[in-house]
């Protein structure tokens, strides 16, 4: 914060002393950039909120999610911060409503560093409707995400502005739910299935355009919603693919799961694989290790750990990347969920190859041979054992992953798809 004290060097007096260069100056300033001020610049106090940061010429973006991404906590916060970051790549000015209004840190600096806007504190905690009241006619384009979130605001944003409005689902929360009653047969999960549909229908039907992951949920929604533009855009958007795999996997050893515990299919998944599956594993390989990576474990995947299955608890980037690289296979073995798993994005991008389920390939292709895919319990772990010493196979299925993230996951692919529907500054 800087605080401007008024007159405390030279006085107020505009007619004496070096005060009275100020007016001078201020006439030889506006003559020597008088084309700059006229082209780029407001008169003196008006369309403050373009001129505070010498925006009156980009197209204006906001967003809006549940807090600041995460992006090393989870997939959903991994996803928006790429975003935020291609946004002002392309040239929008961005500002960013975190729903909490918390500075959470580093990740708000972050932000502010690639030159967002951020929205927090207790000022925007209570004043949040009526800023939207004041400034959404700035903007050109709200991009809504959550269905918690978003079901908050979407009505807001249509009262009080023009933008075209985006709603980015992250997943299908209806058929999440959905899945978990089927596997569980828990009531609860077919109400709040039912819950969550009525919400996200109201806002793929209220909002311009809908974005979704995967082309299974596309087809969802563009089924419900026939005449609305239903986009698959990709989950994570890289521009640099690791070139220095190492794809001598004979020296490689043990299997890797991520996933964090906050988001409960992660913990049926390692407890079904823990139980039903690396049993059968170590039959075939009893010094086999297999490492589980993920925050806020819950005792009852905790209660796992032993000398073969390595419960890591979360790791900071260096240690998940040491992992990646030094693990021979990957494992994601979803029951629930909807979605493209950013788990099985994230091992293509890192070339380890990768056995999965029908749920954890969902939404994706499945044939370019990075990934395999199987649900009986028995056929999976035998899978596993037949791939663990297959190198010549290991190395084609690490090689088809680079190959999967050139074609689908790039920001190249990310901003086509976003350009079909929005204009913007080009930088």
């Amino acid at each position: 914060m800087v605080v401007h004290f008024e007159g405390i060097s030279n006085g107020t007096d505009v007619t004496s002393g070096q005060k009275k260069y100020q007016v001078e100056n201020q006439k030889k300033f506006y003559d020597k950039w008088k084309d700059v001020l006229e082209a780029e610049h407001f008169p003196n106090g008006e369309n403050v909120f373009l001129a505070k940061d010498r925006s009156r010429n980009k197209k204006q973006i906001l967003v809006v999610d549940h807090y600041v991404p995460h992006y090393d906590k989870d997939a959903g916060g991994k996803c928006t911060y790429m975003y935020l970051l291609l946004f002002v790549r392309m040239g929008f000015k961005v500002t960013f409503i975190g729903d909490n209004f918390y500075k959470h840190e580093p990740y708000t600096t972050d932000l502010n560093q690639h030159g967002i806007e951020v929205l927090y504190g207790n000022y925007y905690y209570n004043n949040w409707e009526q800023w939207l009241k004041d400034n959404l006619h700035y903007f050109d384009y709200v991009y809504l995400q959550r269905p918690h979130i978003s079901i908050k605001y979407i009505d807001l944003v249509k009262q009080y502005g023009h933008a075209k409005v985006f709603y980015f689902a992250h997943d299908l929360h209806h058929i999440r739910e959905y899945r978990e009653y089927l596997l569980t047969h828990d009531e609860e999960k077919l109400k709040s299935s039912e819950h969550w549909k009525e919400i996200e229908y109201k806002l793929f039907k209220k909002a311009d355009v809908g974005h979704v992951v995967g082309s299974y949920e596309q087809a969802v929604m563009q089924q419900t919603f026939p005449d609305k533009p239903i986009r698959n855009i990709p989950l994570y958007i890289y521009e640099d693919i690791p070139t220095d795999i190492g794809k001598q996997f004979e020296h490689r050893k043990g299997l890797l799961y991520v996933g964090g515990f906050g988001h409960p299919p992660n913990v049926d998944a390692v407890l079904w694989f823990g139980r039903e599956v690396f049993p059968r594993i170590l039959r075939s390989y009893p010094d086999m290790k297999w490492h589980v990576v993920g925050g806020k474990v819950p005792e009852e995947v905790q209660a796992l750990a032993n000398k073969n299955i390595i419960v890591e608890g979360f790791l900071p980037d260096e240690g998940l990347h040491a992992l990646y690289h030094s693990c021979r296979m990957a494992v994601v073995p979803l029951r629930v969920g909807a979605g493209v798993k950013g788990k099985v994005v994230e091992a293509a991008y890192y070339q380890i190859p990768l056995v999965t389920t029908s749920i954890g390939a969902e939404g994706l292709d499945d044939t370019m041979g990075n990934m395999v895919v199987e649900d009986d319990a028995d056929r999976m772990a035998e899978l596993i054992c037949d791939l663990y010493e297959d190198y010549d196979h290991l190395r084609e299925m690490s090689d088809a992953g680079e190959a999967f993230i050139r074609k689908y996951f790039t920001v190249d692919e990310a901003r086509k798809v976003l350009e079909l529907d929005i204009t913007c500054n080009q930088m």
